[in-house]
């Protein structure tokens, strides 16, 4: 078992998609084994986002990743990075098979709903800065 981690992005929460989601999620067999919904400051986004700082599309990320609340989590299961990637689909909801979660729910490229780590050392570092051990239950 590994773990991965996941955004549901403003797109999704405006919309009332957490559940729908998060149904996607737990149908692939992935367990949610910590989730908040926050609110992310500008510090919070740049760091995150700090590997696109140089990319013409950085500044309006950080504004969209800011209009609204966020749900963070914790996913886990066999091999969840590469699970959650599949299921998430292509970030062009356009390209993105049918019945992964951005073919279903994302609007645009820019707002595709959820963001997941692309590496298990990424998904470490992720999860770190928005949970402490105590947090991810299981």
């Amino acid at each position: 078992m590994t773990r991965t981690f996941s955004i549901i992005k403003p797109d999704a929460t405006r919309r009332n998609l957490t559940g729908a989601v998060n149904a996607v999620i737990e149908a692939t067999g992935l367990r949610i084994v910590a989730q908040k919904r926050v609110i992310l400051s500008k510090a919070q986004a740049e760091q995150f986002y700090g590997a696109h700082k140089e990319r013409s599309f950085f500044n309006e990320l950080i504004a969209q990743m800011t209009a609204a609340p966020v749900v963070v989590q914790v996913l886990e299961g066999t091999d969840a990075v590469k699970s959650y990637r599949a299921i998430m689909g292509d970030t062009n909801p356009e390209q993105a098979p049918v019945g992964t979660i951005r073919k279903l729910f994302a609007l645009s490229i820019g707002e595709n709903s959820v963001h997941g780590s692309d590496s298990d050392e990424n998904a470490a570092i992720e999860i770190a800065q928005f949970f402490t051990d105590a947090e991810i239950v299981g």
